[in-house]
């Protein structure tokens, strides 16, 4: 694997740029793109509504490329990238066949980048591109040299939408194709849409909406934590918010699994009283009891997992990175034990 800046490979045979919306670049976790020309921004929200949470830092976070990714079966010999990266972002990763061969810290502004691919074997390889997960990227022209064959690669397996806080987005992660939802959809063929928004998971109806809209053969809804340190929910409206969240899912997915993670664990947060009156314990226990409500309701896919199995508070310090967040080896491990409690749902 090479990191930093990307090189160039001198092939005998010309160039092939496609557009970013090119059907050959097979693109999978997002919903639709902004911008008509140039560089264009891949959406994993629908951007019309997104004004209805009122909330400028939601609206900014919803549009950044988590879980975003393209690709393409090939024997090109380099790939060239033409992207606009806004401040703040993550690493973009190159997966050849699987393999990281890139991770690419390019920093912002618009940059033309190109990147060795290695040789292929017998046939074209599968070349995935993961855009960062933090960041907001724009992608223009993709360019490929050097090769024979050049076509979408297939996209098979189980649709996944994973909603969630910062948890699901992965702050720490190593680069985007490391993140816990990431790692769990490569181990078990899913077609990931990565719906994690940090800080910002309030079960916002606009949401809510997209999740009942997307594709999906499972869906994920990672809940809690910001409701809890944010001090947003109390006792009497945190259930029922669950409630209606899960509702306005069920009427595009009556019959989809869609499996609850209570919150982690969090030390010094399990029984600390928020603003709001409850403990971390408090609001795992009652978002179980939501879960439980509808399953007495006559929901038989809807299936609780509870964080603080995942995730004791005896693990935290080798977890996390900072009593609440994995760490990027602790995003491998979360991704081993929800591959898990996932691979136990039936689909």
């Amino acid at each position: 694997m090479t990191t930093g800046a990307g090189t160039t490979r001198t092939t005998d045979t010309g160039a092939e740029t496609l557009a970013p919306d090119d059907p050959r670049l097979s693109w999978d976790g997002i919903g639709g793109w902004s911008g008509d020309s140039g560089r264009r921004l891949p959406l994993r929200m629908p951007v019309e509504r997104l004004a209805t949470a009122m909330s400028a830092n939601f609206s900014r976070i919803a549009l950044t490329t988590a879980g975003v990714r393209f690709a393409v079966r090939t024997d090109a010999a380099d790939l060239t990238l033409d992207v606009e990266n806004d401040p703040g972002g993550s690493p973009l990763d190159i997966r050849v066949d699987g393999t990281l061969v890139h991770r690419w810290t390019g920093g912002p502004g618009r940059q033309r980048v190109t990147f060795p691919l290695p040789a292929a074997g017998p046939g074209p390889a599968e070349v995935e591109v993961w855009l960062p997960h933090l960041g907001i990227t724009r992608i223009g022209a993709v360019s490929f040299r050097g090769h024979r064959s050049l076509r979408a690669a297939d996209r098979g397996g189980p649709r996944w939408v994973a909603y969630g806080s910062s948890l699901t987005q992965c702050m720490y992660a190593a680069g985007p194709s490391e993140t816990w939802p990431a790692l769990v959809a490569a181990g078990r063929g899913w077609r990931l849409r990565n719906l994690g928004f940090a800080g910002e998971a309030y079960l916002d109806p606009v949401v809510a909406r997209a999740v009942r809209d997307a594709p999906a053969e499972v869906i994920t809804l990672e809940l809690g934590i910001n409701a809890y340190i944010r001090g947003a929910f109390t006792a009497r409206s945190w259930g029922p918010a669950v409630c209606g969240f899960i509702d306005t899912i069920r009427d595009g997915h009556p019959d989809t699994p869609v499996v609850v993670l209570t919150p982690l664990s969090s030390p010094d947060r399990e029984k600390a009283v928020n603003s709001a009156g409850l403990t971390l314990e408090d609001t795992r226990a009652i978002t179980e009891e939501a879960v439980r409500v509808l399953q007495r309701l006559g929901d038989p896919a809807l299936h609780p997992v509870d964080g603080l199995a995942l995730a004791p508070v005896a693990d935290a310090a080798r977890l996390y990175a900072d009593g609440l967040h994995p760490t990027a080896e602790g995003e491998h491990v979360l991704a081993e034990r929800i591959g898990a409690a996932l691979g136990a749902i039936p689909l």
